[in-house]
């Protein structure tokens, strides 16, 4: 197909020119982290997946509905209300056909021309400038109720926020932040109505991240983290702006925990010190073409000969293996690349291109997507296509789609 030719050739890049570019809390956005005003919107999909070990296709369809909302209480006093609602089909065996993600709900307090803010509740904490991964990123594992688009963008969005107190105060080069998140469940819930509490707040935890501007051209963040059961882990960020078109962006981290394989299959395993990092460069034509290319690593990953020894003696396990990544949202492959681009204006006014290519470096199978999407002033069409291709033992040529084609309207309220 066309679609998938393209997808292949072109490069990756960034989701929009116009952003900051030293902006250090992750990537593009879908959206910004505190809406102003109301924002509703209700998606609905359709669309086809073909089967990998069937002959058949099978039929697949969603509607969201999407609510956010910043409202200033007193001069000194802001609330925060972030909503998402899934109804999917098919749905996965055991789960809920209809799952409420409660993103974020907190109260944010600031004196007038101070510099200093608390903020309390659930909080969409992210951090790091990398696109498909992001080491620095302590709060996002067991926060994705309804896995809804393969973007890594949206998924950072759609996520569920942490409970947590959080203090920062700033100055005119950085800032200081400070957060504790307590443990409040045990578990996550498969109850499609709860708040979920389990998966965000399954136990203690706490952060601390210095953030640092030493020019217009460079920026950067380091981090402390800690969780309880677990030594603390360090990280680190940075972007630089090479030229007045490209932009550097590097992650990393450090610490010390079970490898994936183990947690995934619930086995106690040794604790082992190792890294995870990211490092990219994107690039932004005259023409609004964003390309980002990015390289991954995570240690705590299956290494390719262990990934293949684990696929001839125990399959189930490299499901097992792939679905805990999922939960974690954690690289599965020690090393990978991502290639991501954007286009504003394909041809015509309001019609958007974008596309994205993971390759997973140590079994070389690959993952591509891309959107078409026209936009008019309340209403969205989108045209989607996910191809998973690989050998049979790979990451991607496991999965038992082969092919997602959906079709999407969206209307903004």
């Amino acid at each position: 197909m066309v679609a998938v030719a393209l997808i292949q050739a072109v490069p990756a890049l960034a989701q929009d020119a116009e952003l900051d570019a030293l902006n250090l809390q992750s990537a593009p956005e879908v959206a910004p982290r505190v809406a102003q005003g109301p924002k509703l919107f209700v998606e609905g999909a359709i669309g086809n997946a073909s089967q990998r070990y069937l002959t058949s296709s099978r039929d697949i369809g969603r509607v969201s509905l999407d609510f956010s909302h910043s409202v200033r209480l007193s001069p000194t006093w802001r609330a925060v209300l972030s909503d998402r609602l899934d109804y999917i089909h098919p749905t996965e065996d055991g789960a809920d056909a209809t799952v409420n993600s409660l993103r974020e709900a907190y109260l944010s307090w600031q004196p007038e021309g101070g510099n200093t803010a608390l903020e309390f509740g659930r909080i969409n904490l992210r951090h790091g400038p990398g696109y498909g991964y992001n080491p620095t990123d302590f709060f996002r594992d067991g926060s994705l109720r309804a896995v809804t688009s393969a973007n890594p963008f949206a998924r950072r969005e759609n996520r569920l926020g942490t409970v947590m107190l959080r203090a920062q105060h700033l100055w005119s080069s950085g800032s200081l932040s400070a957060a504790y998140s307590p443990k409040l469940a045990d578990r996550p819930s498969s109850n499609g109505w709860s708040a979920d509490l389990g998966a965000t707040n399954n136990r203690d935890r706490a952060l601390i991240a210095l953030s640092s501007q030493f020019s217009q051209r460079v920026s950067s963040q380091i981090l402390a983290y800690k969780a309880r059961g677990n030594s603390p882990t360090l990280g680190a960020s940075a972007t630089a702006l090479l030229s007045d078109a490209a932009v550097a962006h590097v992650e990393w981290s450090r610490g010390s925990e079970p490898d994936m394989l183990s947690r995934a299959l619930g086995a106690p395993g040794p604790a082992t010190t190792r890294n995870r990092f990211t490092g990219g460069v994107s690039y932004t034509t005259l023409s609004k073409l964003s390309v980002t290319a990015e390289y991954q690593y995570n240690g705590f990953a299956l290494s390719q000969s262990n990934w293949a020894t684990l696929g001839a003696t125990a399959p189930d396990a490299q499901v097992a293996y792939l679905l805990q990544a999922q939960r974690l949202q954690e690289l599965a492959p020690r090393h990978a690349y991502l290639i991501y681009l954007t286009q504003k204006g394909v041809g015509i006014k309001d019609l958007d291109l974008t596309a994205f290519l993971r390759v997973n470096a140590d079994d070389h199978s690959r993952m591509a997507w891309l959107e078409l999407r026209r936009h008019w002033p309340s209403f969205d069409l989108a045209f989607q296509l996910q191809q998973h291709m690989g050998r049979i033992t790979s990451e991607f040529g496991v999965l038992p789609d082969r092919r997602v084609l959906q079709v999407l309207g969206t209307y903004y309220f």
